[in-house]
């Protein structure tokens, strides 16, 4: 497979409704994407919406650079267990796993992203995780990573109804993706499954007028 680059400017405002984006199948008999950005071969620095058929599974491969997926429906399982919707899951560099799926499952999925130094495996379900009270009253907020140095930042959050967070300017960047309700700031509204990447130092503000819950990776995307 030759190179691509897809979205591959990382100061330019990306913003993807992944619902209205065809299926693409992937080497792999039951496994297609969605790809959000890219830089590479099969092999690539990617981020995708993946989905899996009922009992389909991936072969066994190593992570080169690390995974980071967020089961987004369905049960995406491996040798180590079974992951719900909802759960995330940070694989570092230099693991690996045989993926599958027994009834189905879609995910969000980056690949080939992390320090190579990270060792730590993050598995977190958050349905049943405790939230924090986020920013602002009606902001809750669940912390599923923070890099040691300070700069990445993994959260899942929600804003409750007619909630709003002050404009800020993304420092580091920011990539969000809507898990429910509909989310929105100063350039648009976002329904479900809508995915957000705002260079460093985009200026935005959030809200929601009837409530929603949205994942967001943030400080990762620094020049």
């Amino acid at each position: 497979m030759l190179e691509q680059r897809l979205h591959a400017d990382f100061s330019r405002r990306v913003v993807i409704h992944t619902e209205q984006q065809p299926w693409i199948p992937s080497p792999q008999a039951g496994v297609q994407r969605r790809p959000l950005d890219r830089i590479g071969g099969e092999v690539a620095r990617a981020t995708s919406i993946v989905r899996f058929a009922p009992e389909s599974a991936f072969p066994a491969h190593q992570h080169g650079l690390g995974e980071e997926l967020l089961v987004l429906e369905g049960v995406f399982s491996d040798e180590r267990g079974d992951y719900p919707r909802g759960t995330y899951v940070r694989d570092p560099p230099g693991s690996g796993h045989s993926p599958r799926t027994d009834l189905g499952c879609m995910l969000l999925v980056k690949l080939r992203q992390m320090a190579v130094n990270e060792r730590q495996r993050v598995v977190i379900d958050t349905s049943s995780s405790a939230w924090q009270a986020g920013d602002v009253a009606g902001h809750t907020r669940l912390q599923l990573y923070a890099a040691e140095d300070g700069g990445e930042r993994v959260t899942m959050e929600r804003l409750g109804a007619h909630t709003a967070l002050s404009a800020g300017d993304c420092p580091g960047g920011e990539e969000l993706l809507v898990l429910s309700g509909e989310l929105a700031d100063e350039h648009g509204s976002y329904g479900a499954y809508t995915w957000i990447r705002n260079p460093d130092g985009y200026r935005r503000g959030l809200r929601s007028q009837a409530g929603a819950t949205y994942w967001a990776k943030r400080g990762h995307l620094r020049p």
